[in-house]
């Protein structure tokens, strides 16, 4: 009975998503195989196929792990350590700061991993998303909205911001990231410009926007005009008139 307690509380899960950063410090993705992962985490073929797909979702489920780890780690809008007072640039930097200290324990796997990804061209488009969805969250956790077209330019610039750090992360040795911190906040001050320049464009884009959703509308009225007028004759007329083709 306390046998089958302790292998229902098991982690499989979690067991397999460790055996593969440790499977990922020492080898490149394309030579890590399903089953050097389930032998790593003790697990069977049956047992891994049960919980993942691919090697792929293992890498995904990851990425979820940190999210979560650095989401429940934010302190409350009225904590004393939150930043919710703070000017948005602070607020993104100390949640990519929170990640990458999350990624610590993981640096050797990811440095190999993002080296070898890199020649995975089947991988990358995975990669791009897994990379998406998590700045998506640690966005939201920093207050900035990511709907709206707008919402996308701040995602992207986010996504290109952290790809870029990373790279200065990986081989950052000093305990205290003073390279990094460096980097990220050389990062974000070009993004802010960028930013900046992406919503004074939008903002005077907005009357031509206007103008084409007026202009789309009016068509589509036109359309729906002459459609119905054409179903009115053709009601009208009957079978009678075969030759009859409404000019739309």
């Amino acid at each position: 009975m306390a046998a089958k307690a302790t292998e229902k509380a098991r982690d499989i899960r979690g067991d397999i998503v460790e055996a593969l950063m440790r499977l990922a410090a020492e080898r490149d993705w394309d030579a890590i195989r399903l089953s050097d992962i389930a032998a790593e985490a003790g697990v069977t073929l049956a047992e891994f196929r049960g919980a993942f797909g691919s090697k792929g979702a293992v890498l995904a489920e990851f990425s979820r792990r940190i999210d979560k780890a650095v989401l429940e780690a934010m302190p409350a809008p009225d904590a004393p350590d939150s930043m919710a007072d703070q000017p948005a640039r602070e607020r993104v930097f100390d949640v990519m700061m929170r990640r990458l200290d999350a990624l610590t324990p993981y640096r050797a796997a990811l440095k190999r991993l993002s080296r070898s990804l890199r020649r995975e061209l089947t991988a990358l488009p995975e990669l791009a998303r897994l990379t998406l969805n998590s700045q998506r969250f640690m966005l939201e956790a920093a207050g900035i909205d990511t709907e709206g077209s707008m919402g996308q330019v701040r995602l992207q610039g986010a996504v290109l911001v952290y790809a870029r750090v990373l790279d200065t992360w990986y081989d950052d040795d000093d305990p205290a990231l003073a390279a990094t911190m460096a980097r990220l906040d050389r990062e974000l001050t070009r993004g802010e410009r960028m930013l900046r320049c992406a919503e004074d464009a939008y903002r005077l884009a907005a009357p031509f926007r206007a103008a084409a959703r007026v202009f789309c509308e009016g068509r589509a009225r036109n359309r729906r005009y002459w459609r119905e007028r054409a179903r009115s004759r053709r009601d009208i007329d009957g079978d009678d008139n075969e030759s009859f083709a409404p000019a739309i």
